[in-house]
């Protein structure tokens, strides 16, 4: 019997392997009793969704184009839902609920959370232990973020966190269009000049941009990438590529800007990265193992970690590999 319900809710939604990720959670920690499953829910129909919960759901999953649509109906609880207005994860409280009659079952608490950008630290993190890779806390290093989105938002919130990037560089596809990306990074960075935009269809300045940085981030989806995939790889030819590269893509896999870095000597990830450890901590969320606010740092979560974290995080690596 089903007791506890969680979900991912989005538009489109038929993609989303978040349901692979939980319920291998939920196996690992056995909590027969949870399920996780996927809705396509659009923006006109989330009040609707959400006013039709009943008490055995704990948590949401939110995706495009439900991370700010959500924000009216819950209270942002970490420093990410707080600073970017922008949250992923909803968790709800029933146990005092607001009598409220457009509430089928009445209203619960609803906390919410933004588990992305420390899902992009911890995939930053984890690659480079992996790699046996070391970077001094010193704030000199470099991060080139592709794209000036809602993701590349969460990127350089990610950036800001890590102890090693002081300078940020945003290749944007319309230059000057997310106003928020300049004071974020100018709020948590300490030099006197943390933030440069440039334009994306700028090849010369974009390949020095990408050959100087300790890491990449291309937050633009699809195919979009492939274009500067074929630059990077014609003007890489007489040098080398000495960063790591998140690119949040993870279909195809890998993605054309992940071989043509791979084949100029850089290290490269795939989204699955991100999705993995975003999902990781949104599970410690919705079953109460973390009650209240996750660390907003990468370092602070690593100290925290347990065996049990340690071997979540390995069944839920195992069910993702499979699934891809």
């Amino acid at each position: 019997m089903i007791n506890h319900r969680c979900a991912v809710l989005g538009k489109p939604i038929a993609h989303s392997l978040s349901p692979v990720l939980h319920n291998a959670a939920y196996a690992s920690l056995g909590l027969h009793d949870w399920s996780y499953d996927r809705y396509e829910v659009g923006e006109d129909d989330l009040d609707g969704f959400l006013k039709n919960l009943d008490p055995t759901w704990a948590g949401l999953s939110l995706t495009m184009p439900l991370k700010r649509t959500i924000q009216p109906y819950g209270r942002p609880t970490n420093l990410w839902a707080r600073e970017l207005n922008v949250a992923n994860t909803a968790i709800f409280d029933w146990s005092h609920p607001i009598d409220d009659p457009q509430w089928a079952h009445g209203r619960p608490q609803i906390k919410l959370f933004n588990t992305d950008v420390i899902g992009i630290q911890l995939a930053f993190d984890h690659a480079n232990r992996e790699l046996g890779l070391h970077h001094r806390p010193d704030r000199a290093g470099t991060a080139l973020i592709i794209g000036n989105g809602n993701t590349a938002t969460s990127a350089v919130a990610a950036c800001c966190m890590m102890q090693e990037i002081g300078h940020i560089i945003v290749a944007a596809r319309h230059p000057g269009k997310n106003a928020a990306l300049l004071p974020l990074a100018s709020k948590y960075l300490t030099d006197h000049a943390p933030y440069e935009e440039i334009d994306m269809a700028d090849d010369g300045r974009l390949t020095a941009a990408a050959q100087g940085a300790t890491y990449v981030i291309n937050t633009i989806p699809g195919h979009a990438a492939d274009g500067i995939a074929a630059t990077l790889d014609g003007a890489l030819q007489t040098a080398s590529a000495s960063g790591l590269l998140l690119d949040v893509v993870y279909d195809p896999r890998p993605t054309r800007l992940m071989a043509a870095w791979r084949n100029h000597g850089g290290h490269a990830i795939g989204g699955e990265e991100m999705l993995l450890y975003q999902a990781l901590i949104q599970v410690l969320l919705m079953t109460g193992i973390w009650d209240n606010d996750p660390p907003s740092d990468a370092d602070d979560r690593i100290q925290d970690t347990t065996t049990e974290d340690d071997q979540l995080e390995i069944a839920m690596r195992n069910a993702l590999e499979e699934a891809l």
